[in-house]
């Protein structure tokens, strides 16, 4: 493979390492040819490091394309990679004449590139802006940075997230810490405990509100100083700030630190950082390889380093008053230092190394050559359609199996969802979305797609909504007459009540699908019922059971911003609002009392439709005497996942609640507002559930008294749970089948 970068060659700070330390290393696996448009210390930087560089000078970017037009094809490169505004607007216009796939890495935010100077932001600003939309694929330096620039517009099936990745091979010795520190001037001691940054002192870095931070802290912990390595236009604001504040003989402006930083990190305590916008700086992965306790603002892809409370902290921009007591706390605490700097390492050195970054580039250019060399057809690709968008986490997890499985079958499918929120469902799965009610966006992909997923769930039913069903079955209808195979994917059938929507129901199933995969044998006996006799019918299972929980440091954070601790003896309950809830709520709450006194298992009120079911957990918890928790907002499906995993039993009328803990094998009881939920619980052997009409608290007991037997013996649920995700391949085997025509 042999890729050719574009860079102007006057780059500095992270661009400038990412770019250096990637092509050196590249370059063992691949020919990685580095263009700078200037000579210079970057392309001199290069050069000592055995980087292949050429110099493309000059103002004439005509001349300079046809040169490297020529170059590039006399050379036999294969892919244009970009970085940085000149970079991007010379390969643009090399994009058509040359024929090759053109991709740029987006290390910073565009539109803050040329912050504090107007004229730059108008002329290169502009220019770059224009240029970033012409390229045919993207790589931001974080998916925080690939989220921002799909909000933006920008497409968001063309996009790759790469993370700055550094050598993790442990350090020499750095020599005596004290003598080091005076040497810049700062005022320590042997019970210092110093905070430090590095950065340029410009407006991004917001390095006011680090002294602001610092000053607060110092006020409760008199052993915190603080170092600052940088210089820039900001630097005499800021001493004038420290002198304001009191703390100018506390504070110390080392300026630029040469040598290398391997030293100025052995000798801090604290790593801070408090940017207004970052991609994904290295300062902070170059603090975690010297096991530093970390604060940072929570912007970019750091969150995705960061988890809060596991292995650091982080603070919103700007919130001086957070960072002071965050770094009051660290300074007090000699062995929480130590703890969050040793987490914060471990994670940073497995997921965040050189390697793992340059695995990730040459997995990048592999995927931008075959959807480049992919046969173009008229038709391509899969239009998925259910209950996106709606902020449940059941039918979100539901698409986001259907996802997985498709890129199972083609990781370079064309993918788009039909979504009540398309810019979320864009953002979070990376794909294509459409509004389900933007009637010509959805009907023109279904033109250009071979195959259309009626997508799980129990769409095909009347009971919340008469209108849902009509618009599924004239999307399956309009999906087949665009000449489009349909299946409806692992999904439920009813109920559906009024016999005319039974019978349209069977009309349109019978005519225009040609595979349906259901999750349980009751909807199989619903559709007999229907009278559906002519598609292909599979018992299958619901796809979110291949669907696997975050990791612990994940789940952690999650439980840990909820003030609940991680790890404790739990019971959750997944309530919803229902018909005759409100006056079953006061048996839940009677059930968590006599949980607690008899078992010792604290409840957690646990939302799995962030925007509904808060509601129904605060009802159910009115009253209670006992400690108790509520996790209203528990992420994604890996982290509630994640957090089911940590209860000792499972209390649910929520379907998905179930689902998910039932592939951990956590001990389940289940409360039947929908039939879907009985229906699932016989399938897999529990028989633990009764209908909410027929709650009652002996009941409920009763069925806690069984969890709690059930999880000494969890093994005849594990097993059905494996032969159900088993069974759950046949839906994507159907699939592919589909696709191949």
């Amino acid at each position: 493979m042999k890729v050719i970068h574009l860079i102007s060659g006057g780059d500095s700070g992270g661009a400038k390492t990412h770019v250096l330390s990637l092509l050196q290393h590249l370059n063992q696996t691949i020919t990685a040819q580095l263009v700078c448009f200037r000579d210079g210390p970057f392309a001199e930087e290069a050069r000592q490091m055995g980087i292949p560089t050429m110099i493309c000078g000059g103002n004439n970017v005509f001349r300079t394309r046809r040169k490297l037009a020529a170059y590039i094809r006399e050379g036999g490169y294969e892919i244009i990679h970009c970085h940085g505004s000149r970079a991007n607007m010379i390969g643009a216009m090399l994009r058509k004449v040359t024929g090759l796939p053109v991709v740029t890495t987006v290390h910073s935010d565009y539109r803050l590139d040329y912050m504090g100077r107007p004229l730059s932001h108008l002329t290169f600003g502009t220019i770059n802006a224009l240029a970033l939309r012409r390229l045919d694929y993207r790589i931001g330096v974080s998916d925080a940075m690939v989220d921002l620039l799909i909000s933006r517009g920008f497409p968001a099936d063309r996009f790759y997230t790469i993370y700055n990745g550094i050598d993790f091979t442990p350090p020499p010795t750095q020599g005596d810490r004290l003598e080091y520190l005076r040497s810049l001037g700062a005022d320590v001691d042997e019970n210092s405990v110093v905070v430090g940054i590095a950065a340029r002192m410009n407006p991004v870095k917001d390095m006011a509100t680090l002294v602001r931070g610092f000053a607060a802290g110092h006020a409760k912990c008199p052993r915190l100083r603080l170092l600052i390595a940088g210089d820039g236009p900001e630097k005499d604001k800021l001493t004038a700030l420290a002198a304001e504040l009191g703390v100018e003989r506390q504070v110390c402006f080392a300026g630029w630190i040469s040598g290398g930083m391997d030293r100025f990190y052995s000798a801090l305590d604290i790593n801070a950082l408090t940017s207004l916008s970052e991609t994904f700086p290295y300062a902070l992965t170059e603090g975690a390889r010297f096991h530093l306790a970390t604060v940072s603002t929570a912007v970019g892809g750091i969150p995705y380093l960061i988890d809060q409370d596991v292995n650091g902290y982080l603070f919103q921009p700007g919130d001086w008053q957070a960072l002071g007591n965050d770094l009051a706390a660290l300074g007090n605490d000699d062995e929480l230092r130590r703890r969050l700097g040793e987490k914060l390492y471990e994670k940073a050195s497995t997921q965040f190394s050189i390697q793992k970054t340059v695995s990730t580039q040459l997995q990048i250019y592999a995927s931008i050559l075959r959807r480049h060399r992919r046969r173009s057809s008229a038709r391509d690709g899969v239009v998925i359609c259910g209950a996106y968008g709606r902020g449940n986490a059941g039918d979100d997890a539901i698409l986001e199996a259907i996802l997985q499985e498709m890129r199972s079958i083609d990781p370079d499918m064309p993918i788009t969802v039909l979504s009540k929120d398309p810019r979320s469902t864009r953002l979070t799965y990376r794909v294509r979305a459409v509004h389900r009610s933007n009637f010509l966006a959805w009907h023109a992909a279904m033109w250009n797609s071979r195959l259309y997923i009626n997508g799980g769930g129990s769409l095909i039913q009347d009971v919340t909504s008469r209108r849902s069903l009509w618009f599924y079955l004239a999307n399956i209808r309009a999906a087949k007459r665009a000449g489009n195979r349909v299946q409806m994917y692992g999904c439920g059938i009813g109920p559906v009540t009024r016999e005319s929507h039974r019978s349209l129901a069977a009309k349109i199933i019978n005519k225009y699908v040609d595979v349906i995969t259901l999750r349980e044998p009751d909807s199989l006996e619903e559709l007999r019922a229907m009278g559906v006799t002519e598609p292909e019918v599979l018992l299958t299972a619901d796809p979110a059971l291949i669907l696997q929980k975050a990791p612990d440091d994940e789940t952690d954070s999650v439980l840990l911003r909820a003030g609940i601790p991680p790890h404790g003896n739990y019971l959750c309950f997944a309530l919803r609002r229902w018909k005759g809830f409100e006056e079953k709520a006061p048996l839940f709450g009677a059930a968590a009392e006599y949980a607690y006194r008899t078992y010792g298992l604290t409840p957690v009120f646990v939302a799995v439709e962030k925007h509904l079911d808060p509601g129904a957990g605060q009802l159910a918890a009115r009253g209670l005497t006992i400690p108790h928790y509520f996790l209203d907002d528990a992420g994604g499906a890996g982290t509630i996942i994640g957090a089911l995993s940590r209860m000792q039993a499972v209390v649910s009328m929520r379907l998905h609640a179930l689902i998910f803990a039932a592939g951990q094998g956590i001990p389940l009881a289940g409360v039947v507002y929908d039939p879907k939920v009985s229906a699932f619980l016989r399938y897999i052997g529990q028989e633990q559930f009764v209908d909410l009409a027929e709650l009652t608290g002996q009941n409920l007991c009763a069925m806690m008294d069984q969890c709690v037997a059930q999880a000494a013996h969890p093994e005849a649920q594990a097993a059905a749970v494996r032969n159900l995700q088993a069974m759950e391949q046949k839906n994507v085997e159907v699939a592919r089948r589909l696709l191949k025509g």
